[in-house]
């Protein structure tokens, strides 16, 4: 079966590809001739996941998933949440979010978050939803190299180092990306 990620975040395909282990051939908005960038308007994770799967679908009638991350900070009441790739702006800039949210943070000894990832799959034009939530905190200065996003302020709960400082696979083993695709791909072995 041919399926798309509705994603132009090269940093993401390469980590689902990693995660899926190659069983299903991956291919990219761009493999499809999709330059669009698809509008991620909902106020909710599902919601965008939804709305960017089934642009996909409507507009190129092919098997596709599409995914949307949140940090959700218990301290910010959840937020950056939805807006987590544009909390500092439009421009979508890692740095700039990571230095918003330190200064939100600033002075709080209660750091508690979690990354939340929802995946919509849509197969023949049906839908399927798939979550897979991490918990852990934030730390007050970026540590390690790896990863992309908030990766060098995360780290998961029983760990001592950050996503940012973990190898990919391993990462992969825990992280809330790593969940959703882990289950999109045991329900993709019936196909």
């Amino acid at each position: 079966m041919e399926l798309v990620f509705a994603s132009g975040n090269a940093n993401k395909v390469k980590e689902v590809e990693s995660k899926m282990g190659g069983a299903f051939p991956l291919k990219g908005l761009s493999d499809i001739g999709c330059t669009t960038d698809i509008p991620e308007t909902s106020d909710t994770l599902e919601g965008n996941a939804r709305q960017k799967a089934w642009y996909v679908w409507d507009n190129y009638k092919v098997n596709c998933f599409a995914d949307d991350t949140g940090l959700e900070v218990e301290a910010l009441n959840m937020e950056p949440g939805v807006l987590s790739a544009r909390y500092a702006g439009a421009q979508k800039n890692s740095a700039d979010n990571m230095a918003l949210l330190l200064e939100r943070l600033k002075g709080m000894d209660v750091r508690k978050a979690r990354f939340r990832t929802v995946i919509c799959l849509i197969i023949d034009g049906v839908e399927h939803l798939f979550e897979g939530i991490v918990e852990g905190e934030i730390l007050e200065q970026p540590r390690g190299n790896e990863g992309f996003g908030y990766d060098p302020l995360f780290q998961p709960q029983g760990y001592a180092i950050t996503f940012a400082e973990m190898q990919m696979d391993e990462k992969n083993r825990i992280s809330h990306r790593g969940k959703a695709i882990q289950q999109l791909a045991d329900f993709l072995q019936c196909f």
